[in-house]
């Protein structure tokens, strides 16, 4: 089910509260961006001292080391890290796997909040990106403070289950690249990894999932419809079919999680049902995908 917008207030509530408490790691490497409050990669006017250097005709003689020109008749300029905005982008996966169930819908739209309003208090204004199958949108993110985005879904093409296309996004280099996804979709896990984290990008991936797909109760003669082509198929299941799905499905997700470890991109899977901040604190701090403010 689409979220509607009292689905979204209660999402927005619940990221706000949550990331009150938890933020993105933001702060546990060096930015490039525009002025802000996160260590960059140049110097700047910060308080924070980072080293000296010569003076040279034209620079400010407020930073000069004055100290340091009584010991030695020298001039020395001191220099301070750079403070920045990092460039995040906010990736959401919007196919209809997504929002299978309430809960689901529900834990899809806290966490597209969580990571716009985890941005937007460390200052930075992200780039939003909306994914069904091949089709990608970018939307403001005006859209997004306003409960707005879920108005500018895009309509999904191309075959059911593929690969999110996410070398078509406009990912800005150097940036932190946030994406929200169930990762319900066949194909090599290094494919989308790489291209979420190329152009010195960092990869941030979190996996909401439902116990319906995670540990159903099929039993027997059941009728199946794909929640991405709406085909349906009847099935036999048996003790040996469901052995045979946990396998594949306990697979799927260890290559993921391999992978993951592998693009440095920590991958945080958050169940649908329970507290939100409980969700994020067993599984997004564990991870490295949150940190605790």
């Amino acid at each position: 089910m689409i979220p509607d917008r009292n689905m979204l207030q209660d999402a927005s509530r619940q990221a706000a509260a949550c990331a009150a408490r938890l933020r993105l790691p933001l702060r546990t490497r060096v930015w490039q961006g525009a002025a802000g409050e996160l260590a960059g990669a140049g110097t700047g006017v910060s308080m924070d001292f980072q080293d000296h250097r010569p003076y040279f005709p034209g620079d400010d003689p407020r930073h000069i080391n004055w100290q340091a020109y009584a010991r030695t008749g020298q001039y020395t300029m001191k220099l301070y890290r750079e403070e920045v905005r990092p460039a995040v982008d906010l990736i959401l996966d919007v196919s209809p796997s997504m929002f299978l169930t309430e809960d689901k819908a529900r834990r899809t739209a806290a966490l597209f909040h969580l990571g716009f309003e985890c941005a937007r208090r460390a200052g930075a204004v992200p780039a939003v990106h909306l994914v069904c199958g091949e089709a990608v949108r970018e939307i403001e993110a005006g859209a997004v403070a306003a409960l707005r985005w879920v108005e500018e879904l895009p309509a999904g093409t191309g075959p059911p289950q593929a690969m999110p296309p996410l070398h078509l996004l406009r990912l800005r280099p150097n940036g932190l690249r946030v994406w929200i996804s169930d990762l319900l979709f066949a194909g090599d896990p290094a494919q989308a990894l790489r291209s979420l984290t190329h152009g010195h990008g960092t990869g941030i991936v979190f996996c909401p999932f439902a116990p319906e797909e995670a540990a159903p109760g099929w039993r027997g003669p059941c009728d199946f419809e794909d929640a991405e082509s709406g085909a349906r198929e009847s099935r036999q299941m048996d003790s040996g079919a469901m052995r045979r799905y946990h396998a594949a499905y306990q697979t799927h997700f260890r290559l993921w999680k391999e992978q993951s470890v592998r693009f440095r991109a920590p991958l945080a899977r958050i169940p649908a049902t329970g507290p939100l901040e409980t969700a994020l604190t067993t599984s997004a701090l564990t991870a490295g995908a949150l940190e605790s403010c």
